[in-house]
């Protein structure tokens, strides 16, 4: 069945119109895209801070504050921005770092980490680790709750979602309380029925695109035996990680191995909620925020953070 045919309807205009990616040969055009103006909330107050990354050198994040602030102390999100591993930074995340903020009454780190193929795996997720730990050694000046943080991204923001929570575990380093990886990008084998399905160049994110964004993060260890902190859905033992939310979209290459975490993470006793919404690719809602079923989408998973992040003593309704 042609992929066009299986888009919802709601969903295709803005294939015909959104360019075609094509790695990596169209990786530093895709770099040099003019980005998306997003609006300020008057609700949030946003700084940019400069930090130690995973190899010492200067690394940039972004703090989102609600406000006005009563002197509480606030639960806490790290933030990591998708874009196959090689794509994308902080600022093109304002728009969901900001919503995250006022909806969720927490506090936003999103870390700008580095990207491959130049800085090829482990450093993004060093950089991840990094900004973890300096939010909760900052905690008293962020105002927040250590007790209370939680990591979330898209796509490959997704994997490294998964791979952080796997590493803070095994470093016994900062709690992370709850973790949203939504349809992250963790298997590097390729060889899931949806990974052979999606190859559309109109699908936002393919096979073809998806092989090439592995090699670019891999570099070296490609040939090698590949770390489950590189590609989680490798981890063989998902027990002692924090609850965790997930969707991912039926048209999305990465369908098929976010449900067979998803599976996994059941069988290791992990508490999961997981959505599949039928008709939609890869980043559907960001590209569709005013469509039903991107509303409902980013709604749930907004909610999902918000109730996780609550004190244990209050329950919210959603």
């Amino acid at each position: 069945m042609d992929f066009m045919s299986r888009v919802a309807p709601e969903l295709k205009e803005i294939l015909t119109v959104f360019p075609p990616l094509s790695l990596p040969e169209g990786l530093e055009a895709a770099r040099q895209a003019p980005a998306i103006s997003i609006e300020k909330l008057e609700s949030v107050n946003i700084t940019t801070r400069s930090i130690a990354g995973g190899d010492g050198q200067d690394m940039k994040v972004k703090i989102y504050e609600p406000t006005p602030r009563n002197g509480t102390k606030l639960p806490a999100l790290l933030f990591i921005h998708g874009g196959g591993y090689v794509l994308g930074d902080a600022d093109g995340s304002d728009g969901d770092c900001q919503e995250f903020a006022q909806e969720a009454q927490c506090v936003v780190v999103s870390v700008d980490y580095r990207l491959a193929p130049e800085h090829p795996f482990p450093a993004p997720l060093e950089d991840c680790y990094a900004a973890l730990v300096w939010m909760t050694k900052a905690a008293d000046e962020l105002n927040i709750d250590v007790s209370r943080v939680a990591v979330a991204g898209q796509s490959a923001g997704g994997g490294l979602t998964a791979a952080l929570s796997l590493l803070a575990r095994d470093r016994k380093g900062p709690a992370i309380s709850f973790q949203m990886p939504l349809y992250p990008m963790i298997d590097d084998r390729n060889v899931t029925p949806s990974s052979y399905e999606i190859t559309d160049e109109r699908a936002i994110w393919n096979r073809g695109n998806n092989l090439a964004g592995w090699r670019m993060y891999l570099g070296e260890h490609a040939n090698g035996e590949i770390s489950p902190y590189a590609a989680p859905a490798r981890a063989k033992n998902l027990s002692n990680l924090p609850p965790t939310y997930t969707c991912v979209g039926q048209l999305d290459p990465f369908r098929d191995e976010t449900i067979e975490y998803v599976a996994k993470l059941a069988q290791a006793g992990v508490p999961v909620e997981f959505h599949l919404y039928p008709g939609a690719y890869h980043g559907f809602e960001l590209l569709n925020p005013t469509s039903e079923i991107g509303k409902k989408a980013k709604n749930q998973y907004v909610q999902a953070l918000k109730k996780a992040l609550q004190p244990q003593h209050e329950s919210i309704s959603i």
